[in-house]
């Protein structure tokens, strides 16, 4: 949520940022402050009669002022509903806008989008490469028949290797962020409305969650559940930064269409991922940013794996973000590069949504912290590019020796 006195004092500043990701005829600022005078003059109207009538609680009532003080008392109790309403109001409408950019981010979308480093270097063979659902089919790892069967379009289940190979990913992962020493979360996967606000995924992307009949849903992200950890806090300065890492399985109605670039694993409803978060000072979010960019990025490396970073243009970035960095993986077969991890710096967005502040041991005030996440990392596509950049001619797969001690094998082969 943006700061309403940043959008009263610096109008035009702001809707020049909005305007990177944002159509003109949807930027509604003047609309936002005239709720905001509305609510002003009301909470005026309000504080005055309050003070009116603790000026007549001080006299000896008679008749009259008991008259008074019934009569302020009903209008105080309608202006305060009123007030309530004008607050929901423009808390909805303040919701309803993005995060200003990070001033060195461009505008526009996917065609804006900046290739920032290349890793490794790209996969070459000597024969017919195949892609990852023939290997995987092949060697037995992933039954995408009866993942259908079983949930639909969207689902796979991993089997045998497939599963251990897996779960090797999330233990390498893990002991990464371990020996970072960031603190390990096993959140709930259902969350509350409040804390899908919190996040950025309400009001707007409602429709791309799973609810449930009590009006919880299924997380999109462990990213959901760290960002509310805190909400409604006042954290210790001291303790700043907090660092954090959560498994969970993710969920998301919206899957793509099912075209080419995205069948397999590519895109589906349901993925394993590891996140990393932080709560920082605002001072200190872009050295925290640029750790967490880091950290993806050797997770990547150090599966031996070709991939790019590429910071998005503000078009493309998710919407609670003022700058994104995503990490995307080479998939031979579809000569495209494949989205891993996003880091992302939400500033003060998501801190005001869930009212996440500390201590300022220099002006005694609280403040909003700044927020930062980044996959860390997804699985659904790791498991898809070591399949395909690291097969043999005679069908099997080659296993990044980082995973080997945690999955027990070398190699991925056809054992019939």
């Amino acid at each position: 949520m943006l700061d309403i006195n940043k959008i009263r004092e610096h109008k035009e500043e702001v809707k020049k940022a909005l305007l990177k990701r944002m159509a003109a005829a949807k930027i509604n600022l003047d609309e936002i402050l005239e709720i905001d005078e509305k609510r002003k003059t009301l909470l005026l109207q309000s504080e005055t009669l309050k003070a009116e009538r603790n000026k007549f609680s001080k006299t000896k009532p008679d008749d009259e002022t008991i008259l008074n003080m019934k009569r302020i008392g009903e209008e105080i109790k309608v202006l305060d509903d009123k007030i309530r309403t004008v607050e929901l109001e423009l808390r909805d409408r303040i919701s309803e806008l993005p995060n200003i950019p990070a001033d060195d981010v461009l505008a526009g979308g996917k065609e804006n989008n900046k290739v920032l480093k290349t890793f490794g270097k790209k996969p070459s063979f000597k024969f017919e490469p195949k892609d990852h659902v023939e290997l995987a089919t092949s060697l037995d790892v992933i039954d995408y028949d009866r993942g259908v069967k079983m949930s639909g379009n969207g689902f796979w289940i991993y089997r045998d290797q497939g599963a251990l190979l897996e779960w090797a990913l999330l233990n390498y992962f893990i002991e990464f962020h371990r020996n970072n020493n960031y603190i390990f979360i096993l959140p709930p996967f259902l969350l509350t409305e409040e804390s899908a606000y919190t996040s950025g995924h309400l009001p707007k992307f409602r429709d791309d969650l799973y609810w449930t009949q009590d009006k919880l849903c299924l997380n999109a992200t462990s990213e959901m559940m760290l960002g509310n950890y805190h909400r409604d806090e006042v954290l210790d300065e001291k303790l700043l930064p907090l660092k954090y890492y959560a498994y969970s399985a993710c969920f998301r109605r919206e899957a793509g269409s099912y075209r080419k670039e995205e069948r397999g694993m590519i895109r589906g409803h349901q993925f394993n991922k590891i996140e990393m978060f932080q709560f920082t000072k605002p001072q200190d979010s872009w050295a925290a940013f640029d750790e967490l960019t880091k950290n993806a990025e050797a997770l990547v490396d150090g599966l031996g794996l070709h991939f790019q970073t590429v910071q998005l243009a503000a078009g493309d970035a998710s919407a609670a973000m003022a700058k994104t960095i995503d990490i995307e993986v080479w998939i031979p077969s579809m000569g495209i590069y494949k989205e891993v991890s996003s880091v992302s710096n939400a500033l003060d967005y998501q801190a005001r949504r869930g009212n996440i502040r500390y201590k300022n041991s220099l002006t005694g005030k609280n403040e909003f912290v700044s927020t930062l996440n980044a996959s860390g990392l997804a699985t659904s596509r790791l498991v898809p590019a070591i399949l395909e950049q690291f097969q043999n001619q005679d069908g099997s797969v080659d296993i990044p020796k980082a995973l080997q001690k945690f999955c027990g094998f070398a190699k991925l082969e056809n054992l019939k």
